[in-house]
């Protein structure tokens, strides 16, 4: 009888809480983009980490949240909430100290799937008073979890606690995926997302939510990568604003993202990059569909 355990882990919470980059530490390696800005994630993403004693398949979602009422703030919700459903274990990241509506609306959510949820208290490294942990672990009913357990995941505390204990509770099962292999997203996806990590964190003022990226070409050429990338904007101002005096913030934007690629594969790119207007695209259920945020 095998004891290997393995199976899927839904991270979970409210937007900006640090889901992103506690996936990315405990896969090892950068997956999912992060920035200070709330609802980067819009797309639920696996990281695959395999350990000796089997493998957790951890599912990154979208924050959930209470904020806009365009299409796209409903398919993120909707996204984040299916997969409670579709896991093994639930992973609920919250800010340590900080307790809001929105951490109400996802505890209501995992209470609803049923499903065992570990309590991550992430940020602890950002507490003026370490003894004020004490005191906000005592105000959850314990009946909500499995386990608490306090964590940063900027500066790696307690990821492999995080990692043994999701792990304990996975059911006995065979590994799902190839041991080297990280994530189940394709090289082409990774590519947008790093671009639009840069123009999320460039332009996070002014239109963060208002532009999503499209790769239209994507070739290996001569050992290095040739990728064609659309910036789709919903008004004219907005693409003025990211191409910026005399094309200076765009070229500037594509010089990190395209190093972030390059360190991301391993490989040399060459990035074009192109600004369109599609008027309204967050709100349109067709435009929502050809960019990739509904099941097909």
């Amino acid at each position: 009888m095998t004891t290997n355990r393995s199976g899927y882990a839904a991270i979970v919470g409210r937007p900006n809480v640090g889901k992103s980059t506690l996936l990315n530490q405990m896969v090892g390696q950068k997956i999912a983009i992060t920035s200070h800005k709330p609802q980067t994630t819009r797309h639920a993403i696996l990281g695959i980490r395999t350990l000796k004693q089997g493998q957790i398949v951890f599912v990154d979602t979208p924050g959930i949240h209470r904020r806009g009422t365009k299409g796209l703030n409903r398919v993120l919700n909707q996204t984040a909430e299916r997969m409670l459903h579709d896991v093994d274990v639930i992973l609920f990241v919250v800010q340590a100290d900080v307790w809001t509506e929105e951490d109400e609306a996802v505890l209501s959510s995992i209470r609803r799937s049923g499903k065992p949820a570990i309590l991550a208290v992430n940020k602890i490294d950002l507490l003026e008073r370490k003894e004020s942990l004490l005191a906000y672990l005592s105000s959850f009913d314990a009946a909500d979890f499995v386990e608490m357990i306090p964590v940063s995941a900027l500066k790696q505390d307690n990821i492999d606690i995080i990692e043994n204990r999701v792990l304990a509770h996975l059911p006995l099962s065979d590994n799902f995926f190839p041991e080297d292999q990280v994530t189940d997203k394709s090289e082409r996806f990774m590519a947008a997302e790093l671009l639009r990590e840069q123009l999320t964190r460039r332009y996070a003022k002014e239109i963060p939510y208002a532009l999503t990226v499209e790769i239209e070409r994507f070739e290996s050429v001569a050992e290095r990568y040739r990728i064609g990338a659309v910036i789709w904007v919903e008004r004219e101002g907005q693409k003025r604003i990211i191409i910026g005096k005399k094309g200076a913030a765009l070229k500037e934007t594509a010089r990190i993202a395209r190093e972030s690629m390059e360190s991301c594969f391993g490989k040399k790119v060459w990035l074009d990059v192109w600004i369109k207007v599609k008027k309204s695209w967050s709100s349109d259920e067709a435009a929502l569909s050809s960019l990739g945020y509904l099941d097909p």
